[in-house]
């Protein structure tokens, strides 16, 4: 979820002042300066997480590859000598040579191709279960290219509505400061008091101290934005844009629709009810018989009656293996891979019930950044017409300059509060997005 910087309200609100003027006019481009797009297209280039998950996909790609070994012949060649001290022997009669059975330099080469004939499913069960693993890999990069998107878009936004509450506490300074001349003035004439001048000076020192922290919030966003960006040496990484209210009509229907069916999460969450049926099939399978052939072709010798003349020969195979107990190992793994099953579909209705709630949450945040704004509107008609009646007051003597200081104030809350309404239904719209699972890269 998208979160406003770390500012104090009275901070929060100074800065919005700096997106009122951005929302009508856009500011200067800054040479080699990233809009929001570039922003988020230079953290997800940038970031090695995404390199990360990128190789477990060719990982669980290679899976898939061996997998469909299983289905072609297995082809080996061998070749071997044995030297075999003492050979058995048999004297027929005194004179007569000994017979051998063997001799003692024995040498074999052949090669030997093995086919697994019928397995009853388990070679489709392991590769199936392979390429279901390979989807989850390539859909966990997804969430993360979605997750970094949207943080890259909640820092940039962030580092947009700090410096410009920079720029507005800035003017807020030089306008007191000349205020306070207007008053130094008023008390060499005898008009005012030197409490006015003093009072104002407050006013500057409060302001200064506000500007400290923006500079200093300004900074750590900067920080973030190059930890984002993987360049550390950065200390100001040029950002532009601005805040602008664009009121959209929200059908939180179509929206929940829209979510159930683009959320990454809930793909995962099926890909990992997937692979737990695809896992049990595979188990149920592997305690399974297993019909192969096997045929193999070379030369040897120890054939009689010239035991060490090296002759061709053949072999052919049939083989059936066929389970007969296990120690209740196949029952066991049933039971697990049942388990995980349930778990699976049981994170499936969490995640969609959790969707539900974002979209709602952003919804319901929308429509109150609305109602802000526009009771925000009023309040600031309100708070100019008594600013100008205290200015009245104070021109013609009946009114005191902590009156008009007051009336500013007000009028600079009201304002404040039009913007920080404006801020967050810019965070409020980001909100909606990523909880539709709409991209923004």
């Amino acid at each position: 979820m998208l979160s406003r910087p770390t500012i104090a309200v009275p901070l929060l609100a100074l800065g919005l002042v700096s997106v009122a003027g951005a929302a009508h006019a856009q500011g200067p481009i800054i040479s080699d300066s990233l809009s929001l797009d570039g922003t988020i297209r230079s953290v997800l280039d940038a970031n090695p997480a995404i390199t990360t998950l990128e190789e477990e996909v060719n990982a669980a790609t290679s899976r898939v590859t061996q997998s469909r070994g299983g289905f072609l012949p297995q082809v080996t060649g061998t070749a071997t000598y044995t030297r075999i001290d003492p050979v058995v022997k048999l004297q027929i009669a005194p004179d007569a040579p000994a017979f051998q059975f063997q001799p003692n330099n024995n040498y074999d080469a052949h090669i030997t191709l093995q086919y697994g004939l019928l397995d009853f499913g388990k070679k489709d069960a392991t590769y199936n279960l392979a390429e279901s693993r390979r989807i989850t890999a390539v859909d966990n990069i997804n969430v993360t290219r979605r997750d970094l998107a949207y943080s890259a878009a909640q820092v940039y936004y962030n580092i947009l509505f700090v410096r410009e509450s920079i720029k507005v506490q800035d003017a807020q300074i030089a306008s007191l400061r000349q205020h306070q001349r207007e008053m130094e003035k008023r008390v060499e004439g005898g008009v005012s008091t030197k409490f006015d001048v003093t009072t104002t000076q407050v006013r500057i020192t409060q302001a200064q101290n506000t500007r400290i922290d923006l500079v200093n919030q300004l900074q750590n966003q900067q920080v973030q934005l190059a930890r984002l960006l993987h360049k550390p040496e950065y200390v100001n990484v040029p950002v532009r844009g601005a805040f602008t209210y664009n009121p959209q009509a929200v059908d939180v229907n179509a929206a929940l629709n829209q979510a159930v069916e683009n959320r990454p999460e809930v793909k995962l969450a099926r890909d990992a009810e997937q692979t737990a049926n695809l896992n049990l099939k595979l188990i149920e399978r592997s305690n399974m018989p297993v019909l192969g052939i096997g045929g193999q072709v070379g030369a040897k010798n120890g054939y009689q009656p010239e035991l060490n003349r090296i002759r061709p020969n053949t072999v052919g195979v049939v083989q059936l293996n066929v389970p007969i107990y296990d120690g209740n190992k196949n029952k066991n793994q049933r039971v697990e891979a049942l388990a995980n099953i349930r778990g699976a579909q049981s994170r499936i209705q969490d995640t969609q019930e959790q969707i539900r709630a974002d979209v709602r949450q952003a919804a319901n945040n929308m429509q109150a950044s609305t109602a802000r704004y526009e009771n925000s509107q009023l309040q600031i008609s309100q708070a100019s017409d008594a600013l100008t009646r205290a200015q009245a007051r104070y021109r013609y003597g009946v009114g005191s300059n902590l009156d008009v200081l007051d009336a500013e104030t007000s009028l600079a809350q009201a304002r404040l509060a039009r913007l920080q309404a404006i801020y967050n239904y810019t965070l409020g719209q980001y909100q909606l997005k990523r909880a539709t699972g709409e991209q923004i890269w």
